[in-house]
Parts: structure tokens; sequence; C-alpha cells
């Protein structure tokens, strides 16, 4: 199990899920053009204490670190997939959409100065 994989594949779904807001249909997807390196420090660290907390308060019920850290995106942002939508025991789906949902959603942005920030 690791800590790592999950918190990089967390970073890689909200890079994919987040678009740049370049055009009135709302843009591209954040990792077509930048990557976890043009995240806002701030942020980033941020990101970084609310998967290294989900996981150590609830890995004892994910055998896969990097799905875990996708679903944890996903559900806490209300994707419409995520922990909940089958890929997990009943109860360990419940109890990880839970989990995950009492973090409140998270937004990711694109500042004027090219630099990706969080709410």
């Amino acid at each position: 199990m690791s800590k790592e994989t999950f918190f990089d594949a967390y970073v890689e779904c909200a890079l994919w899920t987040t678009n740049d807001e370049s055009d009135e249909s709302g843009g591209r997807p954040l990792d077509e053009n930048y990557d976890p390196e043009d995240i806002d420090p701030k942020t980033l660290a941020e990101m970084r204490r609310e998967c290294d907390e989900f996981y150590d308060a609830n890995q004892e019920m994910f055998d896969h670190d990097a799905q875990a850290g996708h679903d944890f995106w996903l559900t806490r942002n209300g994707h419409g997939a995520g922990f909940w939508d089958g890929d997990y025991p009943e109860h360990e789906g419940k109890a990880l959409t839970d989990a995950s949902k009492a973090y409140g959603s998270s937004d990711l942005f694109l500042g004027n100065d090219g630099v990706i920030y969080g709410n």
C-alpha cells in the first residue's frame, strides 16, 4: 500500500475533471496542458494533507491505492462515480463515501497567472 500512489491518483483525477474555462463551452481539461507542478504549492500541500488524513483513516477498506485516490476526488465532489458505485463491498463503499463527503467539495481553477489554485 502506498500513500504516494493514492495522492498521485487523486491529483491526476483532479486535473482530469477540471476544465481551464478557456472558452464558453468550459474549455479543455487541465490535464491536457498542465501538470501537478503547475498547482500552487499551498493548494498542493492542502491536497496532500487531506489525502494523507483520508488514507491513514481508511486505507484498510481499499485494496488499490490508485483507484481509491481517484475515487476520493470523484466522491467528495459528486462526480457521479466513486466509492459508492459498485467496485467496493457495500459496507466499505458506504463508509468510504461517507468519509469522503465529510471533506466537502474541492475545486481547482486556473488563475490569470497560469497557476492552478484550489478553493
